[in-house]
């Protein structure tokens, strides 16, 4: 298909001056030019990248499947002639409706076929108009009508040729990509053909089809040579921009090689003397790199820098080169202005803290309302979370939820036993073996400035005469200090502000006032043996499967034994216990499988004393007799029942005599129970003379266990009223609260976990001071169902209770 001599009038001159052609068009002379005879029907072609016009002289490529049939077709025709069509996309034979109305026909010259691809040189002649498509499929054939530019020479139509010829000079100039051959188009430019002036300008920009599209498509002249004008003004902009942006490249560029020749000659000039790369010069180097992509502070920068001088002189075999390369690596390792992204999606910790977690609800309420908060901040800062509660409740694994949930690192350290305050701010550098304290390896560590940091057993921290390090706490926890924390060892300021610290503790007493001021506290008061057995059945099993490679179907605990662990095995607040016995059950379960003595095994509530032995716990029976009443206390490992037992040991002498291990604050809860009932005994049917004349021993089991707490008051009268009155109380019913010597009953803490010690008891009645109605109705439903609580203001009220003379329940 490629053969020259089909082409004998068209020499390689006159493809490359095709520009002198197209001036030609419609010459004034009134020659019939082979411009000027065009065939009334066309073969047309799509192409996609962009629209062909009438200047244009350029190689065009398509598949020869499917267009080697039209193009064997064009070759026979003496004139060559195809349009060419811009189509939006072009794969196969698009159909006729995404042909635009206005194409371009060209002269076809020197095709050539290689692989699947045919090749030839397109010489843009005139436009023209679809008017009737003949052949709807390859190849394409259509009657088209040609559109002649008019002939209009004004004086605002050569304004417009100007300043394109001004346009595209001034491209030339900045972007040596164009040739000589477009200088010596724009000399021979003729006024007479603004037209093709136009066509010209837009093809040599690099507009989007669209666009270009828009210029073919406009016939007036003036209207196609504004849209023209518009186009290369904006190639223009874009040759400067690149212009400027290469130049600021090549500065630095020149920059960096003159850096680059001169370290190499320094390398040289080193391996020359001997002295090639040491040991310092590498630590320099590799301290350099760690800062690079970090915002660093000024103030710490010019820090840094200074110490990499101090490096740069000092002997490696110097003591204070060691210093200082330690002091270096530990300030180039933080993670300045390094900080990952918050995922601030309150479903998702919502999701992730159930998912985590069994019962709690009003817990995980509360974590997500303070998450809210920061997600409508935007930022989690500002607050740090204390949760409080007994051992084994999921504190620490609350934090780690969070830290999840947020998907943020998480660091976490104990405080319990820390008496060095240096352990929270950092040794000074003149001691030997000095490190950053502990705020500074968590970020080292987590490589973030926003991680989640737990600090566990705040209530344990010690003080002695290395300093008190809860006061050193106070910079580092503070929302409003902590955005300059300052460090002993870096002496830098370094931002905590973004942190999110979680704190846990068994007990508010020994936490300093300051410190517990700054916190936000969250209680977490044990679990009922309900959510012990989500828990356990959720959690607690499954894990210790997956964790020890067993399945389901090879070992399996029913609901029934589990809830007998429960009840007679494992009644603290926590699960920590459970989770030990099940790991009991587990391993004795895994000696018969693997004895091949079972296959499978089914652990229900006959096998449970078999693998755990005697149950630690029998059934309670609530003491009951004459002065004998049920109390309920709060302790650090969560809720207790506490019994107190009265009675008469003479009537040789009168006197009160206290045993049970109790303290000091306890005692005297006792001789204000004691002054009380013997002021008051005539109105509880006895005379004044009963006291006068026996000693009462008021006992508080078990002897061995200290005992200590305001809230046993109302109990130890109590008892000792029924002493007096020789009637027992009321069966099934426990109480709590502290008493005056004037009669009032008043408020105690821990009312959660008393009432989960009693329905943990199978207590289900209990005497609660006026003042903690509030504390009782905030009580989750789980905990407050299946209770009758009764609240007295006086003691004269619990006296109508417990011995059935009126009541003021609740439930």
């Amino acid at each position: 298909m490629n053969n020259d001599d089909q082409y004998p009038d068209v020499e390689d001159e006159q493809i490359t001056d095709v520009e002198e052609d197209s001036v030609a068009i419609n010459d004034p002379r009134g020659l019939a030019l082979p411009d000027d005879v065009l065939p009334d029907t066309l073969y047309l072609l799509p192409i996609s990248s962009r629209p062909f016009f009438p200047a244009q002289v350029q190689p065009v490529m398509v598949d020869a499947d499917p267009w080697e049939d039209t193009l064997d077709r064009i070759a026979e025709d003496p004139q060559t002639a195809v349009g060419l069509v811009y189509v939006d996309k072009v794969k196969g034979a698009p159909p006729v409706e995404s042909f635009r109305a206005i194409g371009c026909v060209a002269r076809v010259h020197k095709a050539e076929k290689q692989n699947d691809k045919i090749t030839f040189l397109a010489q843009g002649v005139k436009r023209f108009e679809v008017v009737e498509w003949l052949s709807e499929t390859t190849p394409y054939l259509a009657r088209v009508r040609y559109i002649n530019d008019s002939k209009k020479s004004d004086d605002e139509t050569k304004a417009y040729s100007i300043a394109i010829l001004d346009s595209i000079k001034e491209l030339i100039r900045l972007n040596p990509l164009f040739s000589e051959d477009l200088r010596q188009y724009i000399g021979r430019f003729s006024f007479n053909e603004p037209g093709l002036l136009a066509d010209f300008a837009a093809s040599i920009t690099s507009a989007d089809g669209k666009d270009l599209y828009e210029v073919l498509e406009t016939a007036e002249v003036q209207a196609r040579m504004h849209l023209s004008l518009t186009l290369i003004k904006k190639e223009l902009e874009i040759a400067r921009l690149q212009n400027e942006i290469s130049a600021e490249v090549n500065d630095k560029i020149s920059q960096h090689q003159r850096e680059f020749f001169l370290k190499e000659q320094l390398k040289v000039i080193q391996k020359e003397l001997g002295i090639s790369k040491d040991d310092r010069t590498s630590d320099v180097e590799t301290f350099e790199a760690r800062l690079e992509g970090k915002t660093v502070p000024d103030a710490v920068n010019d820090k840094i820098q200074e110490e990499l001088h101090k490096l740069s002189i000092l002997e490696t075999g110097s003591p204070e080169y060691g210093v200082t390369r330690n002091y270096l690596d530990w300030a180039t390792s933080l993670p300045w202005g390094v900080h990952s992204a918050d995922n601030l999606d309150i479903s998702v910790a919502r999701d992730v803290l159930e998912s985590h977690h069994a019962g709690l609800g009003d817990i995980k309420d509360r974590i997500v309302e303070f998450l809210a908060l920061g997600a409508h901040r935007g930022e989690m800062r500002g607050s740090i979370l204390l949760l409080v509660g007994p051992p084994g409740v999921g504190k620490t694994s609350i934090g780690k939820s969070i830290a999840e949930s947020l998907n943020r690192k998480f660091y976490r350290f104990s405080l319990g036993g820390m008496r060095d305050e240096a352990e929270i701010k950092g040794h000074r550098r003149t001691y030997i073996g000095a490190l950053p304290g502990k705020f500074v390896q968590a970020l080292k560590d987590v490589e973030v400035e926003n991680p989640v940091i737990m600090l566990d057993e705040v209530d344990k921290i010690g003080s002695s005469f290395q300093g008190d390090p809860a006061s050193s706490l106070l910079e580092a926890l503070d929302p409003e200090q902590n955005s300059e924390f300052l460090d002993h060892y870096l002496d830098m300021r370094v931002d905590l502000s973004k942190t999110l610290f979680i704190c846990t503790a068994n007990q508010l007493d020994t936490i300093p006032a300051p410190l517990l001021d700054r916190m936000d506290v969250i209680r977490l008061s044990g679990y009922i043996g309900d959510e012990k057995l989500a828990i356990a059945k959720q959690h607690l099993w499954p894990k210790l499967l997956k964790k020890n490679k067993l399945l389901k179907k090879q070992l399996n605990i029913t609901d029934a034994a589990l809830r007998h662990i429960i009840e007679h095995y494992a009644r603290e607040a926590g699960v920590r216990g459970l989770d030990k016995l099940l790991q009991k059950i587990l391993r004795k379960s895994v000696v018969s499988l693997m004895t091949g003595e079972k296959e499978t095994i089914s652990v229900g509530v006959k096998d449970v004393e078999k693998l755990l032995g005697m149950p630690y716990f029998r059934p309670e029976k609530t003491l009951q007799g004459v002065g004998v009443v049920t109390g309920l206390a709060w302790t650090s490992m969560g809720g207790a029942t506490l019994p107190i037992e009265a009675n008469k040991v003479h009537d040789l002498t009168r006197g009160l005599k206290l045993t049970g291990k109790l303290g000091d604050v306890m005692k005297e809860s006792a001789e204000i129970a004691y002054s009380y009932v013997f002021s008051h005994t005539k109105s509880y049917q006895r005379t004044p003379e009963y006291f006068d004349k026996c000693l009462v021993h008021l006992h508080v089991p078990e002897g061995a266990t200290p005992k200590d707490g305001p809230s046993a008051g109302v109990t130890m009268a109590t008892a000792l009223m029924s002493l007096a009155r020789g009637e027992p109380i009321r069966k099934g019913l426990a109480m709590t609260g502290e008493l005056t010597l004037t009669g009032q009953v008043l408020a105690v803490g821990g009312i959660r976990e008393k009432i989960i010690a009693a329905k943990r008891s199978k207590i289900s009645e209990v005497i609660l001071p006026e003042p903690n109605r509030r504390d009782f109705y905030e009580l989750p439903e789980s905990v407050k169902e299946g209770m009758t609580v009764h609240f007295a203001e006086r003691f004269a009220d619990v006296e109508k209770i417990v011995f059935n003379r009126g009541s003021n329940d609740v439930h």
